[in-house]
């Protein structure tokens, strides 16, 4: 049985706005998390090959329940590419001797 949905109601519907600014994103090939008991941390970093130096891109502060909703649809999204175009296949990570300049993720 396939999987179907429900159409949401009009008075359900949360109307979401991307601007032009932001569609194009930022690219990041690090994210360094941190929590506190209210809140979890995320930085984004985009470190470039022989740079001693990077500076976070992006914030992103939520509660534990919504990082947990995070994991859940990241998981769920991996598995849906991989079905699609192939398992992702895992690279070693290099160990980055770096420092953290910034604000702890305290709350």
């Amino acid at each position: 049985m396939a999987d179907q949905q429900l159409p949401i109601p009009a008075e359900q519907q949360l109307n979401i706005e991307l601007t032009e600014e932001m569609a194009d994103g930022t690219y990041a090939n690090l994210a360094i998390i941190t929590h506190s008991f209210a809140e979890f941390v995320m930085d984004y970093v985009n470190v470039m090959p022989n740079m001693p130096k990077a500076k976070v891109k992006a914030r992103i502060v939520m509660t534990p329940q919504h990082a947990k909703r995070l994991m859940k649809a990241l998981i769920e999204n991996v598995k849906r590419f991989e079905g699609q175009y192939g398992v992702i296949k895992d690279q070693e990570t290099p160990a980055l001797p770096f420092a953290f300049n910034g604000p702890a993720g305290q709350a």
